[in-house]
C-alpha cells in the first residue's frame, strides 16, 4: 500500500481532532488508532505532576487507559484546533489546540494552548499520539492552588 497523501493525512488528523473536540465517546476516539501497527500515546511533562504525564501508554489498551484517565480527571470546553502542518515523508501531522480545561475534583479551570504531533500508518490511522501542554497549570489546579496563585496568594 502506498503512503497516504498530504490531503489524506490532513483529513485523518482533522477528523480525529474534531471527534475529540466534540467529546465523542471513547470508541469513536479509539477508531482513529491503528489496529495493525503498534500504537502509543504520551503527554510530555513531569510524571509526578499528573497521572497522565511523562509516560508512554502502549497498545490500544494503553490508549484507552490514557483517555479514560484524562476523562476522569479533566473536563474541557471550547476546544479548537488550528495550524495543521503535514509531513508526508514522516507521515506526521502537527497542530495547535486551545481549550478551557477544568480539574474535576477541585473545579479549578485554566485556558490552555497545547500542541499535538500525530504519527500515522499507511492507511491513515494514528500510531503515535503526542501532546505538549501546560502541565504547571494542571498541577496547580489538581492541588487547588491555581486560583490562589492568580490572586497573588501563596
Amino acid at each position: 500500500m502506498s503512503s497516504p497523501s498530504r490531503s489524506q493525512l490532513l483529513q485523518s488528523a482533522t477528523t480525529f481532532c474534531d471527534v475529540f473536540a466534540q467529546k465523542k465517546d471513547l470508541n469513536a476516539i479509539l477508531s482513529h488508532f491503528s489496529t495493525i501497527h503498534p500504537v502509543s500515546a504520551v503527554e510530555h511533562g513531569e510524571k509526578a505532576l499528573a497521572p497522565f504525564l511523562g509516560r508512554s501508554f502502549e497498545g490500544l489498551d494503553g490508549i484507552r487507559s490514557y483517555f479514560e484517565t484524562i476523562a476522569a480527571l479533566l473536563s474541557y470546553e471550547n476546544m479548537e484546533f488550528s495550524e495543521f502542518t503535514v509531513d508526508t515523508e514522516a507521515r506526521r501531522v502537527a497542530c495547535k489546540g486551545k481549550a478551557k480545561f477544568t480539574w474535576n475534583q477541585t473545579k479549578e479551570s485554566w485556558d490552555e494552548m497545547f500542541a499535538y504531533l500525530l504519527g500515522f500508518d499507511d492507511s491513515g490511522k494514528i500510531t503515535h499520539y503526542q501532546v505538549w501542554a501546560d502541565s504547571g497549570a494542571a498541577y496547580l489546579a489538581r492541588n487547588g492552588e491555581l486560583d490562589k496563585i492568580r490572586k497573588g496568594e501563596s
